[in-house]
């Protein structure tokens, strides 16, 4: 497997676009992305468990209850959601994009991001869908990649290629996300394509066991969004021979999805609202893997943990009270924590109790801006990972006046 460039345009008969509609007041910012598949693709998608939920979650849901569907249009700097209209709106893109295209509404996965019960248009929509069906192009990833971000600094895109069976295939995906991020679900917005033949069933299951490790592992602030969709196409054109159960080929797709899934979690723990550094916290040792998730969670869902992140502060005592409080079964007189960096590597805390360390090595270390929290359990064989960042003064300001 390898990384390649072309993001959610690698993929065989992949194109996307994005452009400016007049949702956001920033003209020069894209507000409006679509990704289109030449053939109808197998779909798959999991949802936000928050039961505030935006409208194109509702409207995709059943759009992909057949399991397939050809393109999917997002739009940012209004999340559709607590409006008296949105169910309307939602289908009214679908089928304006749809008569562009030439393709059903009920193809189509629709999605939304920003701001939670502004009045909605469809008029920017109208304006907007027909320039941004000709924009679609394979050097098309960047724009979409731009058009879902709202408080987003950075895209977050990447392409992988892969073998099943001798047979060349690609996996794809962009993000967004930096604040309103919480398992379960903890995305905001992922969207991913392949050109891999698999049917809709074991794509389902492909996505509902990876996220369970990947993006259910991702925790920015502590507030679970209600727009939050992961959806992937995969629309079969690599023509390997059809992935329909569990085996080697099915193994290949999983192994090439987490390599996605888990590149674009790193990517939006290190764009949090706010964030000057990616949190990563590996935990092994545990008696089981429920015990090992929590433990992993805890530490960097910490809000106290995040500030001493963002001080360059081995504050330690702050990773075993996240542990205590988990409701993970452990023994607090077993545990050792280590803080790692591309600076080095320094045990802080061994058997539940602290060593001498030097405070000058550990800041070095915490200054870095991807710090991994290393946790032995030392009382079993299972581990795990999850993903956070640091809580700087930045996350305030931003969400202040995020509205106004």
């Amino acid at each position: 497997m390898k990384m390649i460039n072309g993001g959610i345009c690698a993929a065989k008969g992949f194109t996307a676009s994005g452009v400016h509609c007049g949702i956001r007041h920033n003209k020069i910012k894209k507000d409006l992305s679509l990704i289109y598949s030449e053939v109808p693709a197998a779909a798959a998608a999991v949802y936000t468990t928050n039961l505030v939920k935006g409208a194109p979650l509702s409207v995709t849901k059943d759009h992909i209850k057949d399991g397939f569907a050809q393109a999917v249009i997002c739009n940012s700097g209004n999340a559709n959601t607590c409006n008296s209209n949105g169910i309307e709106i939602a289908e009214q893109t679908c089928e304006l994009i749809a008569n562009e295209l030439g393709i059903k509404a009920g193809d189509i996965v629709v999605a939304s991001t920003g701001v939670i019960g502004q009045k909605m248009s469809i008029e920017p929509f109208e304006k907007g869908i027909p320039s941004l069906v000709k924009a679609l192009s394979k050097d098309g990833c960047d724009d979409a990649a731009e058009g879902i971000m709202t408080t987003d600094t950075v895209k977050k895109e990447i392409a992988v290629e892969f073998e099943i069976g001798g047979v060349p295939c690609r996996i794809g995906g962009i993000a967004k996300g930096s604040g309103m991020i919480h398992p379960n679900m903890a995305t905001m917005l992922v969207f991913i394509t392949s050109d891999v033949n698999i049917s809709p069933e074991i794509l389902q299951y492909a996505l509902s066991t990876d996220i369970q490790n990947t993006f259910n592992m991702l925790s920015i602030d502590g507030d679970t969004s209600t727009n939050d969709m992961v959806t992937v196409l995969a629309n079969g054109m690599a023509n390997n021979k059809k992935i329909t159960d569990k085996g080697e080929a099915f193994d290949a797709f999983m192994k090439a999805l987490n390599t996605v899934t888990v590149t674009l979690c790193r990517m939006i723990a290190g764009d949090g609202e706010g964030a000057t550094k990616l949190l990563e916290c590996s935990v092994s040792g545990a008696k089981t893997l429920t015990d090992a998730k929590t433990v992993a969670k805890s530490v960097v869902c910490s809000s106290l943990l995040k500030a001493a992140m963002f001080g360059a502060d081995a504050n330690w005592g702050r990773v075993l009270c996240a542990i205590g409080y988990s409701g993970a079964e452990v023994d607090v007189n077993k545990i050792d924590v280590y803080f790692e960096s591309k600076a080095g590597k320094i045990k802080v805390c061994e058997n539940g109790s602290g060593v001498d360390f030097s405070e000058e090595d550990a800041k070095k270390i915490l200054t870095e801006t991807e710090i991994d929290i290393i946790v032995n359990l030392n009382d079993g064989e299972y581990s795990s990972k999850a993903w956070g960042c640091d809580l700087t003064y930045d996350y305030v300001k931003i969400n202040g006046d995020y509205r106004t």
